[in-house]
């Protein structure tokens, strides 16, 4: 890459993530709802505090830090770079207040335009892989914000919309049917000569059963009639850990679903509105996810199973906004039978599978080494990016995280089974 192209690059994504705020306002935006979210405004600085940190400060001499507070006060869970802010107490920063976070980005952004524009290019070659984790970086914290504002205006009583809601589209439910693999020894994880997180590799042969798995995400109708069924209320359902967390916080439905005058509603990012049977269920913890596929008499697919599946397949993408933010899942398009439908851009699938390394995996000793690895306890992986992840990054090999109660994420499920 040469410094005129990664020029171009960078300022495409931070412009994506000021485009984000656009709607917001400054209330807004330093709000914390949960210990989970972050506000707005601590992700516009904490992004910024990443190139600074990474890049200028590493690789640009003579920088200038911005304020030398902001290390503590934005540094996410970096041990080596030094003490932090508690996470859960971020909306109490007051201060610095937005107006000074926004001078603080463009001071960034003055700053990675100058190191990219008198670098030379053998330093460019030098940081090239920091710079592409730290646009990756950034676009999540594009899909972070979007998850985390939404809870915020979710505890408004009026149930407010951050966006103008997406145009209609002709998007119909299909029925429910099977695609069928053929089991054997592949070669899974990121291979190719492009950008991957550290946790996508190495490349590795793993065996796989026959399998076969639905050929498209469950869809709200369908989780319904779990709801309806009494699913929330069949112990029998659920995995230990999973029904104590569903009785301790009396789960009843997804998250965002709202009875209203009999009917259900949806909380969405273009404000409430009945439930669309249609589109495919969202905002589900790992524990809803394996009580749905344990009523329906399936199962959740083994990531390898996925990774498969969407590679070997000319499968239909979900829906993505090409202008604006369409942060709601829409229902598939019709397709030829066979074909699995939004296996990239829907909702993220969650797996069956423990988020645990892959053979020969090591992480990186220095402070970035710590952005992957060390959460490899506890957690389980989905895959496939959602309608609130940016187009290009999302890859069939990415591999995504949370414990297992989480669920203000845009996740989803598909249902496998054994042949």
């Amino acid at each position: 890459m040469n410094p005129a192209s990664i020029l171009a690059k960078y300022s495409k994504v931070r412009n994506a993530t000021q485009a984000l705020i656009a709607p917001l306002s400054s209330e807004d935006m330093a709000l914390q709802s949960m210990p989970d979210v972050s506000p707005t405004k601590w992700h516009l600085a904490h992004t910024s505090w990443f190139w600074e940190t990474f890049l200028l400060q590493a690789s640009s001499p003579g920088y200038t830090v911005f304020d030398p507070h902001y290390n503590h006060l934005f540094n996410s869970y970096y041990e080596r770079i030094g003490e932090r802010h508690d996470r859960a107490e971020r909306g109490l920063l007051s201060r610095p207040p937005l107006e000074d976070v926004l001078r603080y980005r463009t001071y960034v952004d003055e700053s990675v335009a100058r190191f990219l524009s008198s670098a030379a290019a053998t330093q460019i070659g030098e940081v090239e892989a920091v710079i592409l984790l730290g646009l990756a970086h950034e676009q999540q914290h594009q899909e972070l914000l979007l998850m985390d504002i939404k809870h915020v205006l979710s505890r408004h009583p009026f149930a407010p919309a951050a966006y103008a809601p997406p145009e209609d589209c002709k998007e119909i439910s299909l029925p429910s049917r099977w695609v069928s693999f053929e089991g054997g020894t592949y070669r899974f994880g990121h291979s190719e000569n492009s950008f991957c997180f550290d946790n996508e590799g190495p490349a590795h042969q793993a065996v796989l059963t026959d399998f076969q798995l639905a050929e498209q995400p469950v869809n709200n109708r369908e989780y319904l009639q779990f709801v309806e069924d009494g699913g929330y209320s069949n112990a029998l359902l659920w995995l230990s850990d999973g029904w104590a967390w569903r009785c301790c916080n009396d789960i009843e439905a997804p998250l965002y679903w709202r009875k209203l005058e009999g009917q259900w509603h949806e909380f969405t990012l273009h404000g409430q509105h009945p439930l669309d049977l249609a589109a495919p269920v969202t905002h589900l913890s790992f524990y809803e996810a394996c009580a749905y596929a344990e009523w329906a008499d399936a199962r959740l697919p083994e990531e390898r199973e996925w990774e498969f599946a969407a590679r070997t397949t000319d499968g239909v993408p979900g829906r993505f906004a090409e202008a604006g933010v369409s942060a709601h899942p829409a229902a598939c398009v019709e397709g030829e039978a066979g074909n699995l439908q939004q296996m990239l851009g829907g909702v993220w699938e969650w797996t069956r599978s423990a988020y645990s390394p892959y053979p020969r995996y090591k992480a990186a000793r220095d402070a970035v080494g710590e952005y992957n690895g060390k959460f490899m306890c506890g957690q389980f992986v989905l895959r496939g990016g959602s309608c609130a992840t940016p187009p290009d990054h999302v890859r069939d090999t990415y591999r995504n995280f949370f414990p297992p109660q989480a669920r203000w994420q845009f996740s989803g499920l598909r249902l496998a089974r054994d042949i």
